[in-house]
């Protein structure tokens, strides 16, 4: 089968990339090497060069619909990561985080429809941001889904939703994929756009289509010159150079961490699978992970020994829990995670120690933690 990756540079496109390679695939990789993601011009260069040893690498824009018209005439179905992520980012950023995720999967969708296009297939990277806060359990109520959070409660330092209908305490619980979508961010926002449109085009014409709402990914490999997205290698850059680490909220807010290889085994499966219509689906493990265990466990890895706060600052648009209700996945692409995360973790900080050791020290995190506060998104404490 042709394959074309769109954003296919990043951690998780690279790696498909090599499976789908591994099993006698032909793929073309578009993206645009980034350099908030990808480094500088050595970096990218380094990049671009080993990309091009297995698949056909293009440097380009997945805007750019007349490149992507014409690989769609060659391909047979595509993987859609391209997207800029960014929670925080998001929320000052938004004509830029809109023009790219919105108009770029607008651009590939009207160049895999033409006449003349062989793609019968889209899988699109979603995201569990669509679903804002995640699913709880009442005791009186069943599952229920609390939406936002107050600020007025959270400046008094009380985190945790409690139950919409009766206001009681309520417990963490899976998320399903029919859960109510209310995205937090202009990036859960441009995410959902793109699931959206995705499906929306899929069943106009046809086509079979997959979104994989992938809960947080991690794994080596990935971005460490990103100071806008993900907790581990954001902290474990911060730990490696003796820098302080601030902890938002009360430190129990958690995520459901999903290895790499599990979401590379997802695309692959989905890119394989015979099912016709749409189907979103969430990938991840169904455990969550508080960022106070997170944290305990990056610094006994890397034996910090630096201050760790638990400040009391929150970031508006952040959720307090998701974890994936991960049934479909299983009914669906007869898959399970099963990489545990501190089996995954010991291998992330093995990997990202010796890049960090090489020089890839910057001061982004404050930066990104500057600009927060510049926007008046930086809340509490």
């Amino acid at each position: 089968m042709n394959i074309l990756i769109t954003g296919g540079a990043g951690f998780i496109g690279s790696r498909t990339a090599a499976a789908l390679v591994a099993r006698g695939d032909q793929v073309t990789i578009i993206d645009n090497l980034s350099p908030q993601i990808h480094g500088d011009a050595e970096a990218r260069a380094r990049i671009a060069a080993k990309l091009s040893e297995q698949t056909n690498f293009i440097e380009d824009d997945v805007r750019n619909v007349n490149l992507l018209t014409s690989l769609a005439r060659e391909h047979d179905a595509v993987l859609h990561l391209a997207a800029e992520t960014g929670t925080g980012q998001s929320m000052y950023d938004m004509v830029r985080y809109s023009d790219v995720n919105v108009t770029g999967t607008a651009a590939l969708l009207e160049a895999a429809t033409v006449s003349g296009s062989r793609i019968g297939k889209i899988v699109v990277a979603s995201s569990r941001s669509i679903y804002g806060e995640g699913a709880y359990r009442c005791v009186s109520h069943g599952l229920v889904y609390p939406g936002d959070r107050s600020p007025a409660a959270m400046d008094a330092g009380i985190f945790d939703p409690r139950c919409p209908i009766c206001d009681e305490v309520v417990a963490v619980a899976p998320t399903p994929e029919s859960a109510p979508l209310t995205p937090a961010s202009v990036y859960a926002v441009t995410k959902l756009a793109q699931e959206n449109m995705v499906l929306a085009v899929a069943r106009a014409h046809g086509l079979s289509a997959y979104g994989l709402r992938y809960q947080n990914v991690f794994g080596a490999g990935q971005s460490l010159s990103n100071p806008y997205t993900g907790i581990l290698s954001i902290f474990s850059r911060e730990m490696v150079f003796g820098r302080p680490i601030e902890i938002f909220e009360d430190g129990l807010e958690s995520r459901d961490f999903v290895h790499v290889s599990d979401v590379v085994r997802a695309n692959c499966a989905a890119l394989s699978a015979d099912a016709i219509g749409v189907h979103p689906i969430n990938v991840g493990t169904g455990v969550g992970i508080s960022v106070e265990t997170v944290t305990a466990e990056l610094a006994r890895f890397l034996e910090y020994q630096g201050t760790v706060r638990v400040s009391g600052r929150y970031r508006a648009g952040d959720i307090r829990h998701n974890i994936a209700d991960v049934g479909l996945l299983q009914a669906e692409l007869d898959m399970t995670c099963g990489i545990d995360f501190r089996t995954g973790l010991e291998e992330f900080v093995t990997w990202s120690r010796a890049e960090l050791m090489r020089g890839m020290d910057n001061d982004g995190y404050a930066r990104s933690l500057a600009e927060l506060a510049e926007h008046g998104l930086m809340k509490g404490g």
